[in-house]
C-alpha cells in the first residue's frame, strides 16, 4: 500500500495533488533560502502565532502547512506525505484528498489555537500528515476487508512510531499531532462514505 515502483514522471502524473503539494512546500522553503523574497517575512506573515490568529489574522491558521523551519523538518513532511498521500489520494481522488489534507491541518492550527497560549508559534505540515495516519487508522479499523493483515499492522505500527516521536523529538506541537490524527480519524467516514 505504501510501497512506490512508479517512476517519477508516473508517480507526478497519478497523484497529482501530493506533488502539488510537496513542490509547494519546497518553492516556499527555497524562497526562504534567497534574498529575492526576504525568509523572514515569510515566516513574519505566514507562522501561526496565536495572539496574532487572536487578532483576527484567521489566514494563519492555513499557511502554517506549507512553512517549514529547518531541511530536516521539510524532508521528514514531504517524505511522509510521499510515502502516505499517494494511497489515499488513490482511494479519494485528487480534489477529496486536497480538502481533506488542508482541512485535518486547518483543523489541527485551530485546536493548536484553542488549546495553546497566546504566545505560542507553530509552523509545518505535521497536522495534516498526522490526518492521513489518522484516515488510514480509520479504514484498518472500520473497514477491515479492503486490507491485508501486512497493511493493516503497518498502518498500526507506522502510527504507533509517529506518536512515539511525538515526544521524543524537541520543539513538537503535540496538540497539533493529535488533533491532526483525531481528526483524520473522525472526518474520514465522510469522505470514505461518498467515495463512489
Amino acid at each position: 500500500m505504501f510501497t512506490r515502483t512508479e517512476s517519477f514522471r508516473e508517480y507526478a502524473t497519478t497523484f497529482r495533488a501530493v506533488t502539488v503539494l510537496i513542490l509547494i512546500m519546497m518553492f516556499v522553503f527555497v524562497l526562504v533560502l534567497f534574498p529575492i523574497i526576504p525568509g523572514n517575512l515569510l515566516f513574519y506573515y505566514g507562522s501561526g502565532v496565536n495572539l496574532l490568529i487572536n487578532d483576527g489574522q484567521w489566514w494563519r491558521l492555513v499557511t502554517p502547512i506549507f512553512l517549514h523551519s529547518t531541511f530536516t523538518h521539510l524532508l521528514f513532511n514531504g517524505f511522509s506525505l510521499a510515502i502516505f498521500g499517494p494511497a489515499l489520494e488513490k482511494f479519494l481522488g485528487s480534489f477529496k484528498f486536497l480538502l481533506f489534507f488542508l482541512s485535518t491541518g486547518i483543523l489541527a492550527n485551530i485546536a493548536t489555537f484553542l488549546f495553546k497560549p497566546l504566545t505560542y508559534t507553530h509552523i509545518g505540515a505535521s497536522g495534516a500528515i498526522f490526518g492521513l495516519l489518522g484516515f488510514f487508522l480509520y479504514l484498518v479499523l472500520f473497514n477491515k476487508n479492503y486490507f491485508t493483515s501486512n497493511e493493516r499492522n503497518t498502518v498500526y505500527t507506522l502510527t504507533g512510531i509517529a506518536i512515539i516521536m511525538t515526544f521524543i523529538q524537541p520543539q513538537i506541537n503535540v496538540v497539533g499531532h493529535f488533533a491532526g490524527l483525531a481528526t483524520g480519524i473522525l472526518t474520514a467516514p465522510l469522505y470514505w462514505r461518498n467515495k463512489w
